[in-house]
């Protein structure tokens, strides 16, 4: 069947994997982005963000599946395999694409504040490093940027409501304070302790 696809079909489809990897990481409470490594048209390893939950700051989508894919195959290098993750790597994420040798890197949106496959640098078009994977850009970016902004607006909200539920909090226990004032100071002189 994926011999049969086209290109574009065929990086649809594995994007879209990559995209059900991200909605677990966001079932977790993680940042929505998920990845996929692939290997003669088959998914060998899966992953997805999950920094808060491993308390690790590496565990991002795509170390998460580098580092299964290698103890699938055996080795660290994973020549011949295909990375698809649903948001532009960051520099630690492309380091460890380039120091795996994955031949072909395909991202979903673009990550204006962290991308380091053109968005902030573009360590893919470095002539200086050793090993320059094939990178596709942008494959269902629409898709993977919808599940991002509903995670963060959905983040934005919560702490709105927090924040709001605090202010009230915090007024309420005002209004008691200065009713429990005024009930002490409006005490008729003869109710006065001596």
């Amino acid at each position: 069947m994926l011999l049969k696809m086209t290109p574009p079909d065929r990086d649809r489809y594995f994007m879209q994997l990559a995209l059900d990897q991200a909605v677990l990481a966001e079932s977790a409470g993680e940042v929505p982005v998920g990845a996929v490594v692939v290997l003669d048209g088959e998914v060998i390893a899966t992953g997805f963000n999950q920094p808060i939950g491993r308390k690790d700051p590496t565990a991002h989508a795509e170390i998460v599946a580098l580092r299964a894919a290698a103890l699938r195959v055996g080795n660290y290098r994973l020549a011949g395999c295909e990375l698809y993750v649903t948001l532009e790597p960051c520099a630690m994420c492309a380091g460890a694409i380039q120091h795996a040798r994955i031949a072909r890197l395909v991202w979903g949106a673009k990550d204006p504040k962290t991308g380091a496959c053109g968005s902030v640098v573009d360590l893919f078009s470095q002539p200086l490093l050793n090993h320059h994977a094939q990178v596709a850009s942008e494959v269902m970016a629409p898709e993977s940027a919808a599940l991002l902004r509903g995670f963060f607006a959905q983040r934005r909200a919560r702490a709105r409501q927090q924040s709001q539920a605090l202010q009230a909090e915090a007024q309420s226990a005002v209004a008691q304070s200065a009713e429990a004032i005024g009930a002490q100071t409006s005490a008729p002189p003869g109710d006065a302790p001596t």
